[in-house]
């Protein structure tokens, strides 16, 4: 017996099972049954059956999973590592300690963790990647790592001049912010207790200071005392471009916060660099004062540039943001009701009949936790006696500033020829994402005459599609 497919023209073939036979010395077949119906793998078990063969075993089967290491996040990581040239950057000349701060780069995008963590997560005995086997450092312990990051932070100028090189040149922009990071341990003499910026509180931490390109690539990082205040920070960075990297001219971005008017007097100008910052509340209400800034001029633009004595030689680019301005009048309205509520329980509690709450102290120091939470002193007048205690709401103040709702103020020393006003706004935006990761900017240069506001034979980089030398990341 056998199983024959027959074929029937379009239609699928017929499968039927068929006998031979010898009569009167010919061989005939006869049908004995039809299989059509039968489902594929029960046809292919029956023919190897009657051919004497053995049951076609099934896939799941045929093979015997010892170990299986994921492999797929690691290919990509490293696959997009390595075509960045990561590995060339830290070290031209290949070497273990190379492969093992490349692994440490990976481990912390695919799976971030303690040293003694990633060791045991290279080790082959418990593997959790590929990572391990396809560097070639799946026998590294915990000390072998710690000895590549001392051989990686004697490397930190050569990289980073690299990347400076690469992504910086005079005339171009340079994006700079400070974060935190708190952390465990008593011996960094780093370490110290100041604002957390993390939003971890009180631990000890460290404040680090990123440099990023105008594409938003990292190109420097610096690292400091816990409690070193931003502006602080700013001579390393002037130094850094001005000496190390050898930038004759670069516009620095930075906050309000950053570049406050002392650093641009006492640092920025000295250093001939130009900058891009913003204008503390104080300012801007200064500036309305004088005149300087006319709240009817966003009327009928969000957009304008003025100019003011007090900021001699800097262009003021005023914006006002509707959804901004939506946003802190919700938050204010919340927080004067907030504030409002638990000071009321405080006038209550000194006019109850039992154990009413007495003394100017005592009142004043439930008082002070209570406006010191919610930020709202300047908008409450406040009586405290020995025995009472009454608020009002400064209506006044709270009108003020609610007319300055969505209205900031940028100051740059760069020329319209240089960066139009719509690209002085993107520019300083593009901040929100350099804390502590990169900078995204999506905002370009226009064309200008060469070396307009900047050095002889320091023109400034353009990035317009009309000019032929516009790269990526230059």
């Amino acid at each position: 017996m056998y199983v024959a497919r027959i074929p029937n023209r379009g239609s699928p073939p017929a499968i039927l099972l068929r006998e031979s036979y010898r009569e009167g010395g010919k061989v005939k077949n006869r049908t004995l049954a039809n299989l059509s119906h039968w489902p594929e793998h029960k046809v292919d078990a029956l023919a190897r059956t009657l051919k004497g063969l053995p049951p076609k075993p099934e896939l799941g089967e045929a093979f015997e999973i010892t170990r299986s290491l994921p492999h797929g996040h690691v290919a990509a990581v490293l696959g997009t590592a390595r075509a960045l040239g990561i590995e060339q950057l830290i070290d031209p000349a290949p070497s273990r300690r190379r492969d093992l701060v490349c692994a440490m780069l990976v481990a912390q995008v695919i799976a971030p963790g303690s040293k003694l963590a990633f060791a045991r997560a290279l080790r082959t005995e418990t593997a959790t990647s590929s990572l391990g086997e396809l560097l070639g450092v799946a026998s590294c312990d915990e000390d072998d790592l710690y000895a590549a990051m001392d051989w990686a932070l004697q490397r930190k100028e050569a990289i980073e001049n690299t990347l400076a090189a690469r992504h910086l040149s005079n005339g171009t922009l340079v994006l700079y912010d400070v974060s935190s990071a708190a952390f465990d341990g008593h011996t960094c003499p780093l370490g110290k207790i100041g604002h957390p910026r993390d939003g971890v509180k009180g631990r000890l931490q460290i404040v680090y200071g990123l440099l990023c390109s105008p594409a938003g690539v990292p190109i420097a990082i610096e690292v400091f005392e816990g409690n070193t205040a931003d502006p602080k920070t700013l001579a390393a960075q002037i130094a850094t471009l001005k000496t190390r990297f050898g930038l004759a001219r670069v516009c620095l971005v930075g906050d309000r916060g950053m570049l406050t008017s002392a650093r641009i007097t006492d640092e920025l100008r000295p250093a001939q660099l130009d900058w891009i910052s913003a204008l503390r509340a104080p300012q801007i209400k200064a500036l309305v004062a004088t005149g300087a800034l006319q709240l009817s001029l966003f009327d009928e633009q969000d957009l304008v540039e003025i100019a003011s004595p007090d900021f001699p030689g800097e262009r003021l680019v005023c914006c006002h943001n509707p959804a901004l301005a939506d946003e802190r009048t919700r938050k204010r309205g919340e927080l004067l009701a907030a504030t409002e509520k638990d000071l009321a329980k405080i006038a209550a509690a000194t006019r109850r009949p039992q154990r009413p709450l007495r003394g100017r102290d005592n009142i004043a120091l439930r008082v002070g936790k209570v406006i010191n939470h919610y930020k709202m002193a300047k908008h409450f007048t406040l009586d405290i006696t020995d025995e009472a205690f009454t608020f009002t709401r400064n209506h006044h103040d709270i009108a003020a500033e609610a007319a300055l709702d969505g209205i900031y103020v940028l100051r740059t020393s760069l020329p319209t020829d240089t960066l139009t006003d719509d690209d002085v706004v993107l520019r300083y935006k593009s901040l929100a994402t350099s804390n502590g990761s990169s900078a995204a900017s999506t905002a370009n240069w226009t064309c200008g005459p060469s070396g307009i506001g900047w050095p002889t034979g320091c023109a400034p980089t353009c990035f317009c599609a009309c000019c032929p030398t516009t790269s990526a990341g230059t």
